[in-house]
């Protein structure tokens, strides 16, 4: 686990950023639209009268990012990630000439990755033959396709990396292409974390899991499909999308001239190895890994000016992280502003993190943090600021954003304005 004196390292920050989300491919959209409690979630489309809800990118045209060619020998994950890097790199300012080829990361997280290719493979075999699987099932799959593509379209042969720490990934990854750039092994890095789940024409074994598993619980109203902190919450809907961005050594962007959409100060991750799929209830180790990132970027609890929170609207994990929350910020933790963005579409996965990260940046710049859409009556073990209903503004000193995963993966970053 991370942690400890924190040291001299290469400064990095963050100069462009990229979403493809239920609300669209625009950064600034995506988060006006999170700022008005839009609920994305909408029934589930193979089985519209179950009670079960989610939320996909429907206007997601792969054909505005990328060619024919590309688009028949990836999967949907992939192409969320190639289009999202693809806005990443025109906000930074860069294009593919750009970029030295060796001095250039690229790290993804996923947690699923060609999950939904596999499955549609399968659906495909059982109904249709042999001669029914796609013929480019392979390369459709792997978890580390999607940073492939990303390094094939930009001629990129430095460091190329994927990460999959469940629904951690989204820190793990941008954490992880902090560290390449922070060892002096890069100067830019392309980082992020992308789940495609949606747009399948079968019922997925997955889906139906995950209310087998009780994960989610069928229910007639959006706004109750994913509640996060609340004292009411029931599980967990589904979403897909990817949240991505540039890094570079400040030293690499302020000799361009590049603007600086934030500072990426603290990064931590540690394990709670205590259950498959239930966090330690005691929250003590996803404290930690707050405080471990708190202490890298050498701030206190009374700097962090507000957290995105994992809050995934489960009853043990929201109480996990409750508690550990309550516990890191005790001594300001009724002043303390706290967010969860998955009532307002879901959980993405790996995804969920780089997405917040995405709207915390922003917020970030705009001097307030989102609201928890879906949110009405606060669990009782609350003791901090939930933000409900409308943008708080506040007076930003620094963010901390949290993701914890199945396995028990705990991850936790602290950014501030610059």
């Amino acid at each position: 686990m991370n942690g400890g004196t924190r040291v001299d390292k290469h400064e990095v920050v963050i100069t462009g950023l990229g979403i493809v989300s239920p609300y669209g491919t625009d950064v600034d959209r995506y988060y006006d639209r999170l700022a008005a409690c839009e609920i994305a979630l909408k029934p589930s489309p193979l089985n519209p009268e179950s009670g079960l809800w989610v939320s996909e990118c429907d206007d997601f045209r792969p054909e505005d990012w990328m060619s024919d060619k590309v688009i028949d020998g990836t999967d949907r994950f992939s192409q969320f990630a190639m289009a999202g890097c693809s806005q990443a790199l025109a906000q930074a300012g860069l294009s593919g000439d750009d970029l030295d080829p060796i001095r250039t990361a690229i790290v993804m997280g996923t947690s699923m990755g060609g999950t939904r290719a596999v499955e549609r493979g399968q659906h495909l075999l059982e109904t249709g033959g042999v001669e029914a699987v796609p013929r480019k099932l392979q390369i459709l799959i792997w978890p580390n396709m999607a940073a492939a593509q990303i390094a094939m379209a930009y001629q990129l042969h430095g460091p190329c990396l994927t990460v999959t720490t469940a629904c951690a990934g989204g820190i793990d990854a941008v954490g992880q292409a902090v560290r390449q750039i922070q060892a002096g092994l890069a100067d830019v890095a392309i980082t992020g974390a992308t789940e495609g789940t949606g747009k399948v024409e079968f019922q997925s074994a997955l889906g139906a899991n995950s209310l087998a598993y009780g994960m989610t619980t069928p229910n007639t109203d959006p706004r109750k499909a994913c509640r996060p902190f609340d004292r009411d919450r029931t599980g967990i809907a589904g979403c897909e999308g990817a949240g991505m961005f540039v890094l570079e050594s400040r030293q690499h962007a302020e000799a361009r001239g590049a603007e600086i959409l934030g500072v990426v100060r603290g990064y931590a991750q540690c394990a709670d190895a205590f259950h498959p799929s239930s966090p330690n209830p005691s929250g003590e180790w996803e404290a930690l890994v707050m405080r471990n990132a708190q202490r890298e970027a050498g701030v206190g609890p009374t700097e962090i000016s507000g957290v995105y929170a994992h809050g995934t609207g489960t009853p043990k994990g929201d109480l996990a992280e409750i508690r550990a929350l309550n516990e890191v910020f005790a001594e300001r933790i009724a002043t303390l502003p706290v967010t969860s963005l998955k009532g307002h579409m879901g959980h993405p996965g790996s995804s969920a993190s780089a997405m917040n990260l995405v709207a915390a940046t922003i917020g970030m710049r705009r001097g307030e943090i989102l609201p928890t859409a879906s949110t009405v009556n606060p669990d009782p073990e609350v003791q901090f600021d939930l933000v409900l209903e409308r943008p708080k503004p506040i007076d930003v000193t620094a963010m901390q954003i949290n993701a914890f995963g199945f396995g028990g993966q705990n991850a936790s970053m602290v950014l501030t304005p610059d």
